[in-house]
């Protein structure tokens, strides 16, 4: 039941990044360039994902399962600290560098683009070695005398 439920909202979910634009890295680099031929209409596009969003998490405020009884962990209120500051910046460096964010690269790289495949792998071994950096840094702090 579960698979029968989310496959179809992904599917929905990729249909509208390919609609609106959000797979296109010109139109996404067209957006992100204010200083030139700005391209306004993305804009449009997360206007009404944060509204969608908001509307989600205020059904989602208080609840500890999803609709589908899946335990629901919503980030706590407050908790910006500078490895927060620090992934957002990189994020939108390579945002406005390559014009793929995670899902759309996905979406992009199932419709054939070189480019979101390229993304992609480069977007898994940044993971890969911030896990790696991870498990080193438990490592040392659990070797060092306290």
């Amino acid at each position: 039941m579960h698979m029968a439920v989310v496959f179809p909202i992904g599917l929905l979910f990729g249909i509208g990044l390919l609609a609106s634009g959000l797979t296109d890295p010109a139109k996404v680099l067209a957006f992100l360039d204010l200083a030139g031929a700005w391209d306004p209409s993305l804009l449009f596009v997360m206007a009404g994902a944060a509204l969608v969003a908001a509307v989600g998490f205020r059904l989602a405020r208080g609840r500890t399962l999803s609709l589908l009884g899946a335990p629901l962990r919503l980030p706590a209120p407050g908790a910006i600290d500078r490895r927060l500051v620090l992934g957002s910046v990189v994020f939108g460096f390579g945002w406005g560098l390559a014009g793929f964010c995670p899902g759309p690269a996905l979406v992009a790289m199932g419709a054939g683009y070189v480019e979101a495949l390229i993304f992609s792998a480069a977007m898994v071994a940044g993971m890969a070695m911030f896990e790696a950096a991870e498990w080193l840094r438990a490592r040392w702090h659990r070797r060092r005398p306290a």
